[in-house]
């Protein structure tokens, strides 16, 4: 589970419990019980724990170094649920590039159910863009929301506020590329 993970990068970098909740913006117990596997982080949450430990959040999905695999085959890409609380509503990536610490790209599915949300707004280092294939998508950008469908693209700087959601009743797919990898 990711809370074993986070539990263990925090005490590599030796930050105490509190210390992580504070750079994080939650409090002290809410930090225990992702430790814990009791909840589960919201994406933006994870966000923040990522950063402040320094490592991407594919890293904590214990997922495969895949730097020497060029190829990667419709059906055999890893794919993160980013949503396990939920799972009928929620978001999975599925692995364009897989996960390795030797990339500045990172590109991914987003497979976003009906309802499935990013929940908060995130800010990082970066730049972001999107194709979406299939179903309808809200992305919202600072104080913006712009509505967006099958073959629309869009493209930002991941300094700016952003989050995102599938309104519709389909399941939506957007193919995700980022630099350098978050996720």
């Amino acid at each position: 589970m990711i809370g074993d993970r986070i539990k263990s990068l925090r005490r590599v970098r030796k930050l105490t419990l509190k210390q992580l909740a504070d750079q994080t913006g939650v409090s002290e117990g809410h930090m225990s019980k992702i430790e814990n596997d009791k909840t589960q982080p919201s994406v933006s949450v994870l966000h923040r724990i990522t950063q402040s430990l320094d490592v991407t959040i594919g890293l904590l999905f214990n997922e495969t170094d895949g730097h020497d695999q060029p190829v990667s085959r419709v059906g055999e890409r890893p794919v993160i649920d980013l949503d396990p609380v939920r799972r009928g509503t929620g978001i999975r990536l599925e692995r364009i590039i897989p996960h390795s610490q030797d990339h500045i790209l990172q590109c991914n599915i987003h497979i976003v159910e009906p309802g499935g949300s990013s929940e908060d707004h995130i800010q990082h280092v970066g730049e972001e863009m999107g194709y979406v294939l299939a179903g309808q998508l809200e992305l919202f950008l600072d104080d913006s929301v712009y509505h967006l469908g099958e073959n629309d693209s869009f493209h930002f700087n991941s300094s700016r506020k952003h989050a995102y959601r599938n309104p519709g009743r389909t399941q939506t797919r957007i193919l995700w590329a980022n630099t350098p990898p978050t996720f």
